[in-house]
């Protein structure tokens, strides 16, 4: 069975090439090939011998998925729509700033997780993304579009910590330096909250950020917006991210969905801020990017604005992220949902 080789890390790669009776050097030269210059075909590796070479090719693949849709934003944001080999689909975002250009990617085909306001959720779950399915997002973006990619967050389609040993794996390889050399403190992982796996990341003590959607500051809330939550209700879920801050000392932040009528409240407020008083956490608020068929909407921009500026008032960092993309359907897995009735599954 031919593997796609963006599925082995460099160390992985090291062993497949002394399996081959070659100098372990050669890993390294086809690792560049790979994620610096974003070659595809094995013969284009100029300084590999022609006998490993055709070895490469017969037995591994090394095609970047392509894109079915691109559509941009009058804000400049791109969303990509990739065709995997299977035929399932997944979306990817670039958000270009002044400063850096951020990817978005996806983990996995729809999700199982279920959240009512995100249209992955409602998608179900398919399957994981293999390690390479979730380079190549970011690796076409890089060679494809010719952009410098500074920072990469896993917030697209999909629950990272589901597909955790390909996450992590991918992000060795994003991390490598004969890879794509990005700074572990410039890539985020954000998680609805699964306990086990926020404890196993913990000890890897990696500087990636750590990202909490936790959406509600009470379980009556987060039952009603996040099903997981019945599995790990919040008082597990802040005791986790306790561990979390305790052993490798950093901070994490607290995303949050402000929904008109549901999580808003002055009650919320209070609640919301004791947790992140507790956890010495950031708050990142977000504002509701309307999807078909869910029926909650964005509070007034008077609420809005009372609600970051009292948090700030308590001592609180907080920040609003940008809603980015909305004239495309940026949100993870509305473009997905949307051509989902037309994809091969």
């Amino acid at each position: 069975m031919i593997q796609d080789i963006r599925n082995f890390d460099i160390d992985e790669l090291k062993e497949i090439v002394s399996s081959l009776n070659e100098p372990v050097f050669r890993a390294n030269q086809i690792f560049k090939w790979l994620y610096e210059k974003g070659i595809e075909d094995f013969s284009q590796m100029s300084d590999i011998p022609e006998n490993l070479r055709t070895l490469l090719t017969t037995h591994y693949s090394s095609k970047l998925p392509e894109p079915l849709e691109i559509v941009k934003s009058k804000d400049h944001t791109k969303k990509f729509l990739f065709h995997l080999k299977d035929g399932n689909l997944v979306e990817t975002v670039l958000i270009p700033e002044k400063v850096r250009n951020t990817v978005c990617v996806s983990s996995q085909v729809g999700c199982k997780f279920g959240c009512v306001f995100c249209a992955s959720g409602k998608m179900g779950f398919i399957r994981n993304l293999e390690t390479s399915e979730i380079i190549g997002q970011i690796l076409h973006i890089k060679v494809k579009e010719n952009i410098k990619i500074s920072n990469v967050v896993f917030m697209g389609m999909g629950e990272p910590f589901d597909n955790y040993h390909n996450i992590i794996k991918a992000i060795r390889i994003l991390n490598c330096k004969q890879g794509l050399n990005i700074a572990a403190r410039k890539i985020t992982i954000s998680t609805a909250g699964i306990v086990p796996f926020i404890d196993r990341f913990s000890n890897i003590n990696w500087q990636v950020r750590l990202s909490v959607s936790l959406h509600a500051p009470d379980d009556k809330i987060r039952n009603r917006l996040m099903p997981i939550n019945h599995k790990y209700p919040l008082a597990q879920l802040q005791e986790a991210c306790k561990r979390y801050i305790e052993k490798t000392g950093r901070r994490i932040t607290l995303e949050y969905l402000l929904i008109k009528d549901i999580n808003c409240t002055e009650t919320s407020l209070i609640k919301l801020a004791q947790i992140a008083k507790t956890l010495n956490a950031n708050v990142n608020i977000i504002l509701f990017n309307r999807i078909k068929d869910v029926y909650f909407s964005s509070p007034s921009q008077q609420t809005i604005y009372w609600f970051v500026n009292s948090l700030k008032k308590m001592g609180i960092a907080t920040a609003i992220r940008n809603s980015r993309g909305k004239d495309i359907n940026a949100a993870c897995g509305q473009l997905a949902s949307k051509k989902n009735s037309t994809c091969p599954i």
